[in-house]
């Protein structure tokens, strides 16, 4: 049987835009759709630069337009470099600086534009926003970059345990003008092998793959920005959009963050999180059934499209048509309760909350596991586990971008031998988390180093267990005498009374995250691993925690 590889070609045209081809610097064309609002101009313009094909389904910009369009704006789409209609090498991160300055230069000097420009748009488009803000374009005044980061391509180092998924990604986005997916086998080894079969059918290498097999392992990061990076000459307000189970999320807030800790841009920065994934489901709806999935029942879409626009559409009202409309400096959709705001995130009246690890030695037992408490242990346990390359802890979502759609259940890999689990009593009383989240353990193991992946998860009467937020490292040399501190992100969401909390602790998430050898071989290039121990130790004089922040008493 022949080796099958679908592939996304061209959507047809919008016959409500015009296509035009529009010149870089260095002669390549970018196909660029424009949208004009009726009436006289000049207006204002949006624009957008995607990977994904400005007329396709899955981005759905021909549906979206017709909402800038009704507020007055010139709405822009654009095919990015080596990418659908577009022409030059197709490598992901490369030259979006560069084309973003040339693409507003033209968009400014356009008889129908104002001169002022805005940007949005998701994910990869929300990079290439702030790759435009790395430019300096003068005619750049606002952007909105929803569910993504301005170092999308990874901040690799030492400590960080590398996405298989984003290898996934490059390999099957980034080979050329279209889109490939094909069944992958993730038993080969190596595993810097294991999309071979479809690049040999297509006859053709992802350069973006190999450049992240390659830069990952040292550290470094797949994308560099050739200028100044954009925090450091950022002049213009951010709307940063994105959701509590996007797998991005912690990206995102980690910009939103760093941006607030700079005193002279902290005034621009705008913060609007909802209960969504990456894909826009929202966790109101689950379990998404076919009438509610935007992805491929256009009634849902229109449904969708107000909820995922307005936002942005009140944002640009204000930043480049001069509207005061009242936008709040952070609003957050609360999980279970509905929508807040604050000035700043957390909010300001946020507290600590600490739960305890207990009961080391049950936390391997069974899904229950050890136990969570409110004050430490006298009593020293141990939990030991062994992390097997042989046989890994299967990841529970099959795609991370569409969490909600799936909605995994913990319980999956719960009880599994390798994976510890310690958990709460019933809440008495409704739980708000409102900001980041921590766990400070101390692990040994008999590997020179080792991964631990952390969930924190919202376990309902039933049993039934949702991940609310995740967090992993490399722990280097790790011989249990030093806390290992590890991030678990951020959440708003109210944990309901009688449901529990519980922590999952494993070395493996596989084929989510490139695995551990056991060994100092290359994870990319090892072709077999060895088991190795890992101790975790509570009570007496350790004392391992779960930091939460959480809202205040009323």
């Amino acid at each position: 049987m022949a080796f099958r590889v679908d592939v996304q070609e061209n959507a047809p045209l919008d016959a409500r835009a015009e296509q035009l081809m529009v010149p870089m610097r260095d002669g390549v064309r970018l196909a660029t759709d424009v949208y004009l609002p009726k009436g006289a101009g000049p207006v204002a313009a949006v624009l957008v630069r995607l990977p994904y094909d400005k007329c396709g389904r899955y981005t759905f910009m021909p549906q979206i337009a017709p909402f800038f369009l009704d507020r007055g704006f010139a709405f822009v789409v654009q095919d990015v470099r080596g990418k659908f209609r577009s022409e030059g090498e197709t490598i992901a991160f490369v030259r979006e600086v560069e084309d973003g300055a040339d693409t507003l230069d033209w968009l400014a000097s356009q008889t129908w534009c104002d001169g002022d420009v805005g940007m949005w748009g998701d994910s990869y488009y929300g990079f290439t926003q702030w790759a435009a803000v790395a430019s300096e374009h003068e005619a750049l005044k606002a952007i909105v970059p929803r569910v993504t980061s301005a170092d999308l391509g990874g901040l690799f180092g030492p400590e960080t345990v590398i996405p298989l998924y984003l290898g996934e990604y490059l390999a099957n986005y980034w080979l050329d003008n279209r889109i490939y997916h094909w069944d992958i086998d993730y038993g080969r080894r190596p595993l810097s092998e294991v999309f071979d079969p479809g690049f040999d059918a297509i006859g053709k290498r992802s350069l973006s793959f190999d450049t992240f097999v390659d830069r990952s392992v040292r550290g470094e990061s797949l994308m560099t920005f050739p200028g100044p990076h954009p925090f450091d000459v950022l002049r213009i307000p951010v709307l940063h959009t994105g959701g509590w189970f996007d797998n991005i999320m912690p990206d995102q807030i980690r910009d939103y963050s760093a941006l607030m800790a700079r005193s002279n841009v902290a005034g621009l920065q705008y913060l609007e999180m909802n209960s969504t994934d990456h894909e826009n489901y929202f966790l109101e709806l689950v379990p998404i059934g076919p009438d509610d999935d935007h992805d491929a029942n256009d009634e849902a879409l229109a449904r969708m499209l107000p909820r995922y626009l307005g936002s942005a559409l009140d944002f640009f009202d204000v930043f480049l048509k001069g509207r005061d409309t009242g936008i709040p400096r952070v609003r957050w959709h609360q999980g279970n309760d509905g929508w807040r705001t604050a000035p700043s995130w957390p909010p300001p009246s946020a507290r600590e909350l600490r739960f305890h690890l207990a009961a080391a030695d049950r936390a391997a037992a069974d899904v229950e596991g050890g136990r969570l408490v409110a004050a430490p242990d006298a009593t020293t346990t141990t939990a030991r586990w062994v992390h097997d390359p042989a046989d890994l802890v299967p990841s529970t979502v099959v795609d991370p971008f569409a969490f909600l759609r799936e909605l995994p259940d913990e319980r999956t890999v719960e009880g599994r031998s390798d994976v510890l689990t310690f958990t709460s009593d019933a809440l008495a009383d409704p739980l708000d988390l409102v900001g980041p989240i921590s766990l400070r353990v101390e692990v040994a193991s008999t590997a020179p180093s080792t991964a631990v992946f952390a969930k924190l998860v919202d376990v309902g009467p039933d049993g039934s267990a949702l991940m609310l937020t995740r967090g992993q490292t490399m722990v280097r040399s790790p011989d249990g005498s030093r806390a290992v501190e590890i991030g678990l992100a951020h959440a708003g969401y109210r944990v309901l009374p009688g449901r529990r909390l519980r922590l999952q602790l494993a070395s493996s998430d596989f084929p989510l995250f490139l695995p551990h050898p056991g060994t100092d071989d290359d994870p990319w290039r090892a072709v077999a691993g060895r088991p190795s121990e890992q101790t975790l130790r509570v009570g007496g004089a350790s004392n391992p925690y779960l930091s939460l922040t959480i809202a205040a008493s009323k």
